[in-house]
């Protein structure tokens, strides 16, 4: 294979994004050298010029995902009117992102903490739950509360997503509505630790 003109580190986490984009929810775990070499059409040791091996590259992925579930917190947290419809909003958007983009939803969830230079990763991972507090101290939740508060609100999330992703969910019943069940309640017990009820 010949070197590709214009292969760099912003092309190559390209590639790897529509690897994994490809792949389903378990193609973040599958993520390789090798597909995303044969995906831009190089071979595996021109890859290296451009990312710190496997890694590196999914240092580059983790970064482009959080980075992007960053900019639906914001967005969704942005169109809604008051502290509730806030809270909904962000947590649907959240699950909307991750049943479109399932193998990034993976690379959010900390698989890049193996490599180095994960400063960025985290940072940017730590601006999505500082808007999830924030949208918690709207609830009124008390600051000696927040942090179970925040913890409550993306394990309720995530569980049900997980789930979701991995097929979880065999019943015939509305999964949309389950979810909608448990943002509700999610919710209401915030609001209920503001009332310190």
């Amino acid at each position: 294979m010949s070197p590709r003109a214009g292969l760099d580190r912003a092309a190559v986490t390209e590639h790897a994004l529509a690897v994994v984009d490809a792949g389903g929810p378990q193609a973040w775990q599958a993520l390789s050298l090798a597909a995303v070499a044969a995906r831009a059409g190089v071979a595996v040791p021109s890859l290296y010029k451009h990312v710190e091996g496997l890694p590196g590259l999914r240092r580059e992925v983790a970064l482009r995902a959080v980075t992007e579930l960053d900019d639906v917190v914001a967005t969704a947290a942005a169109t809604a009117d008051g502290p509730d419809a806030r809270l909904r909003t962000v947590a649907h958007a959240i699950r909307d992102w991750a049943r479109r983009r399932p193998a990034r939803y993976q690379a959010v969830q900390g698989g890049w903490l193996s490599h180095a230079d994960a400063g960025e990763v985290h940072a940017t991972s730590l601006r999505a739950v500082d808007r999830l507090a924030a949208l918690v101290a709207d609830l009124g939740v008390p600051p000696e509360r927040r942090v179970d508060a925040v913890r409550a609100v993306r394990a309720g999330v995530h569980g049900f997503v997980v789930l979701e992703l991995e097929g979880g969910f065999g019943m015939s019943e509305d999964v949309g509505t389950s979810f909608a069940y448990l943002v509700d309640g999610l919710v209401a017990g915030l609001r209920r630790a503001a009332d310190g009820t």
